[in-house]
């Protein structure tokens, strides 16, 4: 059956060739700002037209190039020449670390500007090629599962009395044929080698890799405390991968402190708010930090959510006063609280004055 057509405009997932095209093409350009008399003076209707672009920019991820990114970005790059003549035992990239510390931006990132890089070198010869594909790995993955997940992406039809073999097979070859150079396997934690179901769909995996003339790319939570690089085939994928930990941000040296209000910067310098005046929330590094745990996920959704909400509500600056309504993902409301209890202290008892 052959799935109706897609509108132009239609939003696709990451996890799709027609969402993947979509965010390699996506190249949002940055508001332009009215005069302040002239913002005052337009009306209600016309004001609210004009901040929709601003809504819309303020909505999107800006992507700093954190430490994080580079590293990836270096080390992806050289694995793609390094593999390039492999015939066998390609190596590969694994990023792992906390949630909310930049892992599927950085990759994502990695991916685009691979598929950028091989379109300017081709150039026309690059229709008829897919560099990049991307898939995230199902909770309790099977290697079927795995399998119809890159036939997902692909947009190969896939029927319920297909077998594991002939997915996987028809998944290879189209990849093959389309000079595959870079394959993003996201959610790794999700593959539990202590199940049957798991180790399988990690050999899956390594078959995949195998077969595939692609450099893998991994992402997950933590995978060494999930039991990815245990046992056999754990010393199998330990062996062929380099490890990219991410890390939120620290705050103890002066050298952290100017790295993190450098991040905190790069966001503030993304604004665009008729009355936010530059360097106030750099001054907020501090306090920043303490809401966020340093993650850059937490710190991109509060500044940005802020920044809605002072767009929304007129203000057109982000205050602290703004900042303490937002509420972020719940890991770094609790390390906020847990700190904040930390810091309070103790009342005396009223019978130790008398004593």
């Amino acid at each position: 059956m052959t799935p109706p057509a897609v509108p132009d405009d239609e939003h696709n997932p990451l996890t799709t060739k027609d969402g993947w095209r979509q965010f390699v093409d996506d190249t949002p350009t940055c508001p332009k700002m009215l005069p302040l008399r002239a913002f005052r003076a337009l009306s209600e209707e016309d004001r609210l037209a004009c901040n929709e672009p601003r809504l819309d920019h303020h909505s999107r991820l800006v992507v700093v190039a954190t430490p994080t990114i580079r590293n990836v970005f270096t080390t992806g790059r050289r694995l793609v020449l390094l593999n390039r003549h492999q015939i066998s035992g390609r190596r590969g990239l694994i990023v792992t670390g906390q949630a909310g510390t930049g892992k599927t931006t950085a990759i994502a990132h990695l991916g685009r500007n691979r598929e950028l890089l091989v379109r300017k070198r081709l150039g026309p010869a690059t229709d008829g090629r897919l560099p990049v594909v991307y898939v995230t790995v199902p909770p309790r993955a099977t290697p079927k599962m795995l399998a119809i997940e890159f036939a997902r992406f692909l947009g190969l039809p896939v029927h319920r009395q297909e077998t594991q073999a002939s997915i996987t097979n028809a998944v290879c070859d189209l990849l093959i044929k389309l000079w595959v150079e870079l394959a993003l396997v996201d959610e790794i934690h999700n593959l539990n080698l202590a199940t049957q179901a798991g180790a399988e769909a990690s050999d899956q995996l390594k078959y995949l890799s195998e077969r595939i003339p692609a450099t893998f790319v991994l992402a997950g939570i933590d995978v060494a405390a999930s039991g990815l690089f245990s046992g056999i085939r754990g010393q199998q994928i330990a062996g062929r991968y380099t490890a990219t930990d991410t890390e939120p941000f620290a705050y103890g040296t002066s050298a952290q402190r100017q790295n993190w209000r450098s991040l905190v910067a790069s966001l503030e310098g993304a604004l665009r708010l008729h009355h936010h005046k530059s360097g106030n929330l750099v001054k907020l590094d501090g306090y920043l930090h303490e809401r966020t745990d340093g993650a850059i996920g937490s710190l991109s959704q509060l500044v940005r959510s802020a920044a809605l909400e002072a767009i929304i509500n007129g203000s057109e600056a982000i205050t602290r006063k703004t900042l303490d309504t937002i509420e972020v993902d719940q890991t770094a409301e609790t390390s906020h609280d847990e700190r904040r209890r930390t810091r309070r202290p103790r009342r005396r008892r009223p019978d130790a004055d008398a004593a």
